[in-house]
């Protein structure tokens, strides 16, 4: 579990920013609920069999002897908070989501205990244009962050009835080349195998590429549905691999699944995630909805900015930063700052003393446009940091004159 810094804050507020406004192109509005829910409600969902339920979860019993779970992922609280509230009766819903979430996995680059994702769900809608909007809403946040290079992958896990069919055949494959497995995958055999083609132990690569292939098993209206996902998605000039090998480590998937990946974060490749779930909603108690979403890795996405260079400073740029040249001017220079921030100008007041040169020495560190130097008898001096120039004037003025020079978008 890791402190963000300011410096790293910046950069996660301008990822939120761009993408709260890439969500709301798309008409996706924001949902919040807690941090805690039943630990009940996640073994219904994530599956009692999956390592995240078996192993993962932080779950505690509160004072009434019922237990609860800090939330490993978000989409099982957002059914749950959408039954109890009604979003899905008779309705579509398209709604986003973010904060953190917890598992007690063994940390290493990309995977923490305390983990941030941002999600995306969509309610009420069975055809693939949902889907496609879906993968069309990333590509496009790709863009807005100037993200390049990653890979997007697809696959189809079929309905629940030939999944089950491709589960059984899987079981029958691996159990006569069981003597090659590890001890992971001997565990997921009997549990959960289809996590074993998700394996990045490179001894059992081969056992992996000679598995048998889940698009064989597919029924006609999966391999209709996954074919008008591809259709239009090539038609929108979105590249893609379709990948059979792919499966998603939560019982729920089923149909559509989907990975945007990079090549540059090492083991830990994925930065987006999702697929439909079709059946969640019906199988934790209410009616038959359709449902699709995905979740971003902040983590590994805000790194992923950073290795490529485009981890922009999102912290918005000091208009002035005021100094005294005595601490007589002190009450001034405190109702001069205000005013000032009631024009909606960002105004850092020096505070702790010092002498005029540290005062100003600090203005230069800050980042601010101007220095605002504030004495008790003399007219207000305000020095452009870029140039040096300097310019006096009443304090009535300094406010216009900070608008005009000292902006984002002015000298």
């Amino acid at each position: 579990m890791n402190d963000l810094l300011p410096e790293t804050v910046d950069t996660w507020q301008g990822v939120e920013r761009s993408a709260r406004e890439v969500f709301g192109q798309y008409g996706y509005r924001e949902i919040r609920f807690p941090l805690v829910e039943k630990t009940e409600l996640y073994a219904r969902s994530i599956g009692e069999a999956t390592d995240i339920v078996e192993k993962e979860m932080y779950s505690f019993q509160d004072r009434n002897g019922e237990s609860l779970t800090l939330r490993p992922e978000g989409t099982a609280g957002c059914v749950r908070a959408g039954i109890e509230n009604g979003l899905f009766y008779n309705q579509v819903q398209r709604l986003w989501y973010a904060g953190p979430m917890f598992r007690h996995e063994r940390p290493q680059k990309g995977r923490y205990r305390q983990f941030h994702q941002i999600g995306v769900e969509a309610y009420g809608m069975p055809g693939p244009d949902i889907d496609i909007e879906l993968i069309l809403l990333t590509a496009r946040l790709w863009r807005v962050l100037g993200l390049k290079g990653l890979r997007l992958d697809l696959n189809s896990l079929g309905t629940p009835e030939s999944r089950a069919g491709y589960r059984s055949a899987l079981i029958d494959y691996l159990s006569m080349r069981r003597h090659e497995l590890d001890e992971d995958s001997l565990r997921r055999l009997s549990t959960n195998p289809l996590r074993v083609l998700d394996s990045k132990n490179p001894s059992l690569r081969d056992v992996i590429e000679q598995a048998p292939e889940l698009p064989a098993f597919l029924d006609e209206e999966s391999r209709t549905h996954f074919a008008a996902v591809q259709s239009c998605l090539a038609d929108a000039g979105v590249k893609f691999v379709v990948n059979p090998r792919l499966v998603r480590g939560l019982d729920y998937y089923n149909r559509t699944v989907f990975e945007w990946t990079s090549d540059r974060l090492g083991a830990q490749a994925a930065v987006c995630a999702g697929g439909r779930y079709d059946g969640l909603v019906q199988q934790l108690g209410g009616d038959d909805v359709p449902a699709v979403g995905f979740a971003i890795g902040m983590e590994r996405l805000v790194e992923l900015l950073r290795v490529d260079g485009e981890a922009a400073d999102a912290h918005p740029r000091l208009h002035a930063y005021m100094v005294t040249a005595d601490p007589s001017a002190t009450c001034s220079a405190i109702r001069l700052a205000e005013e000032l921030r009631g024009r909606s100008l960002r105004v850092l007041l020096h505070c702790g003393g010092g002498s005029l040169k540290s005062q100003l020495r600090r203005a230069d560190r800050s980042g601010a446009h101007c220095a605002i130097l504030v004495s008790k008898e003399m007219p207000v001096a305000v020095k452009m940091l870029a140039t040096g120039t300097q310019t006096e004037m009443e304090r009535s003025a300094v406010g216009d004159y900070l608008q005009l020079h000292c902006s984002d978008h002015g000298s």
